[in-house]
């Protein structure tokens, strides 16, 4: 098995990954780098996550190891070491006299190897690479010599402050640059980790739970559709003006004009029908040759059309999935009212074998509200078990965490299954919280992980760079609550590779004896800001609604979106009938 288990892990990650770009990228469209470094950065990430309990074993299985040397060597006899044995709260039984190795044993070398590279490549993605490429990426410029000429202009700042922090921590501390930069990344990380870590602790077990209720999730659901409307409004606005200055751009821009090539390129990224409605206006809007723009102005329109196609793609598709659910949900209240079992669907086009099943109407009026509250209880017991272990890591006399408590018991027996077990179950809830909020957090249009492959290529890079500066900190703060990091637990043991490689928290004394201690602990204020909506009552007032259940503001969007549904049904509904009749006209005559 020497290496197996981590191939496997390598290959399973690497689809796992190309699965969610595909989600929420669009693979045949963006452009080639754009989706190598995202896909780069969230396998780099995802392994880190994945890998990380093997290595904890292979800890277990070194220490083992150790422990058999060092009681060869040592006196049997001697009172004193059995006296601090005994006062372990966990003693370790006796090693056997050979330890056996962990099915998914990996060779020490090959992880330190391993660690290595993933974590300075990543470090590099995040800090250097991928914002370069996020500037490339939305530069309207027509050439990629224009675009990398941009992207070093947009990120002169960017970089010149990390030369200057770089100078500055050269000067006080050439010998230390090393601990220096990992504690610097670590830090910064780590106060994002927190943030995020509390809100989904919080967010991710009621979700389910409030799933459960369907007169919430249907209110919600017109909730949605209501700013939506509003947002898919916007965005056909926006992109009507941006297509009435491409129009004026167009129109003056004659055939024979050095710049004519450029504007053609924008032309192709519009819409078509925006194209054709501009052939054929072109005569008609001619005006004067001197007032052709420059190739400056182009290329900031060049930006601002492929940004207001984007958005506007979004919103259609956003909306027309929008309608879809809420046509669902609707059929899903209707079938709760029956009794026969049988299952109501809006739409006519589905065979009457599909409509008389049964098996939907099982799923959605009985099945699916018991298992969403059960899966919500679960993790409502991890989320308690993470946040008790965040705020007692730091006690190792008595071990409170329990996590912890959990590792040690397993470690007591070389139980290398319930190690990796539990490590696996504690980093990935752990990973699913933090990650979650990535992909529902939304600044404004500038970044937003749109699903059913809409999400810009600015925030796909974005969401790379978060991966990348929160996934190491992770891990440490993993390792610091079930006492593998001789940081926290105080103990001389065998540290894992990847601790060895990557960093302890104690690196810095006054970071790692204070912020890296106390600051998780903020993840309970958290907790609870983010249980009694403080977050989303604070949008609210400056006017980014958010969903609360208790707010005559939301009570009215969700009125306004009820509407909406109702009208857009007797659309289709007009129109289903309209063909209809076309198809019935056509078999008589």
């Amino acid at each position: 098995m020497s290496g197996a288990a981590l191939a496997v892990v390598v290959v399973v990650v690497f689809f796992l990954a190309l699965y969610l770009l595909q989600r929420y990228g669009d693979l045949w469209k963006q452009q080639r780098l754009v989706l190598f470094g995202t896909l780069l950065s969230w396998y780099l990430c995802f392994l880190i996550v994945f890998i990380l309990p093997l290595d904890v074993s292979m800890a277990v299985y070194n220490q083992c190891n150790s422990n058999i040397a060092n009681t060869t060597t040592a006196t049997p006899t001697n009172p004193s070491s059995r006296s601090e044995a005994n006062l372990s709260p966990f003693p370790s039984m006796s090693p056997p006299g050979k330890c056996e190795e962990p099915w998914t044993y990996i060779p020490n070398d090959t992880l330190e190897v391993f660690w290595r590279v993933v974590y300075w490549t990543s470090q590099f993605l995040t800090w250097l690479l991928l914002p370069f490429m996020q500037s490339y990426a939305r530069s309207g410029a027509f050439s990629v010599v224009g675009k990398i000429k941009t992207a070093l202009i947009e990120n002169a700042l960017y970089y010149g402050s990390y030369l200057l922090i770089f100078i500055a921590l050269l000067i006080y501390v050439a010998l230390e640059l090393y601990t220096i930069g990992i504690t610097a990344a670590n830090t910064w990380g780590l106060f994002l980790l927190v943030l995020l870590l509390g809100y989904g602790l919080v967010e991710i077990p009621r979700s389910y739970w409030l799933s459960s209720s369907h007169n919430y999730v249907l209110s919600k659901s017109y909730f949605k559709v209501a700013k939506m409307a509003t947002e898919k409004a916007e965005a056909d606005e926006k992109l009507a003006d941006v297509m009435e200055e491409v129009a004026g751009i167009h129109a003056s821009v004659r055939q024979n004009h050095f710049l004519r090539k450029y504007v053609d390129i924008i032309l192709t990224k519009c819409p078509t029908k925006y194209q054709e409605e501009m052939g054929i206006n072109v005569e008609i809007s001619r005006v004067d040759q001197n007032a052709a723009p420059t190739k400056r102005v182009l290329v900031k329109l060049h930006e601002k059309v492929v940004s207001a196609v984007q958005r506007h793609n979004q919103t259609q598709v956003q909306w027309s999935i929008l309608l879809e659910q809420a046509f669902h949900l609707e059929d899903v209240a209707k079938s709760r009212n029956k009794s026969c079992g049988l299952f109501s669907v809006s739409n006519k086009n589905i065979s009457l074998f599909l409509n008389c099943l049964s098996s939907e109407w099982f799923w959605e009026c009985v099945l699916r509200q018991g298992l969403c509250r059960l899966l919500a209880v679960l993790l409502c017991l991890l989320s308690a078990a993470v946040i008790w272990s965040e705020c007692t890591f730091f006690s190792t006399h008595p071990v409170l965490s329990l996590f912890a408590v959990f590792i040690q018991l397993a470690e007591k027996w070389y139980n290398y299954h319930c190690i990796e077990m539990v490590c696996f179950v504690g980093i990935l809830f752990m990973c699913v919280c933090v990650y979650s909020t990535v992909f529902r957090i939304r600044f404004f249009n500038y970044y937003y992980l749109v699903p059913h492959h809409q999400t810009d290529a600015y925030s796909l890079l974005f969401s790379g760079m978060l991966f990348c500066r929160l996934t190491p900190p992770l891990c440490l703060n993993f390792l610091g609550m079930i006492h593998m990091d001789s940081a926290i637990s105080h103990k001389n043991r065998v540290q894992t590779s990847y601790t060895s490689i990557m960093g302890s928290m104690q690196l810095l004394s006054f970071i790692s004896d204070g912020f890296y201690i106390y600051y998780p602990m903020l993840v309970l204020l958290l907790c609870f800001a983010t249980y009694y909506n403080l977050g989303s009552r604070c949008l609210n007032r400056l006017g980014f609604h958010q969903y609360i259940t208790d707010d005559d503001l939301i009570s009215d969007l969700v009125d306004e979106g009820r509407e909406l549904i109702k009208r857009e049904r007797r659309k289709r509904q007009r129109a289903e009938d309209g063909e209809n009749r076309r198809w019935v006209d056509i078999f008589f005559l």
